[in-house]
C-alpha cells in the first residue's frame, strides 16, 4: 500500500491551524525547517519515521490519527474526528447530521 503523503499534509496542516499555529511554530517544535513543513502540507514531499513522530508530538496528537487515511484498520483517529465535529452542534444541526450521515451509509452499502 502506498501512503497518501497528500491527506497527511492536509491533516497535519488542519491540526496546525485549529492550534493556530504557524508553520514556523510548528517547525520549531518539531525540530524541521519551515520549508519542510511546508512541502509535508502541500504532500510534496516524503515523511521519515522520526519526522511524523515530532510532528505528531508537536501537535499534541498521534501518529496514526495523521496516516488514519493511509491504513486500513484504523476506526478510531476517525470516530475522535466524527465526535470533535459534533461536538459543538445545536440539537437541530446534529439532527441533520445523523439524518445525513443515515441516508450516506445506506448509500454507500447499496454501490
Amino acid at each position: 500500500m502506498e501512503l497518501d503523503y497528500k491527506a497527511i499534509g492536509t491533516r497535519i496542516r488542519r491540526l496546525r491551524k485549529e492550534l493556530g499555529l504557524t508553520q514556523q511554530t510548528l517547525a520549531e517544535y518539531a525540530n524541521q525547517e519551515p520549508s519542510n513543513i511546508s512541502h509535508i502540507e502541500r504532500g510534496a514531499t516524503k515523511l521519515s519515521l522520526p519526522t511524523i513522530v515530532n510532528i505528531a508530538n508537536a501537535l499534541g496528537t498521534t501518529v496514526d490519527a495523521l496516516l488514519c487515511d493511509s491504513l486500513e484498520h484504523a476506526r478510531s483517529p476517525f470516530e475522535a474526528e466524527v465526535f470533535s465535529l459534533l461536538e459543538d452542534c445545536t440539537h437541530q444541526e446534529l439532527k441533520i447530521i445523523t439524518n445525513t450521515m443515515r441516508a450516506l451509509k445506506e448509500n454507500l452499502r447499496n454501490t
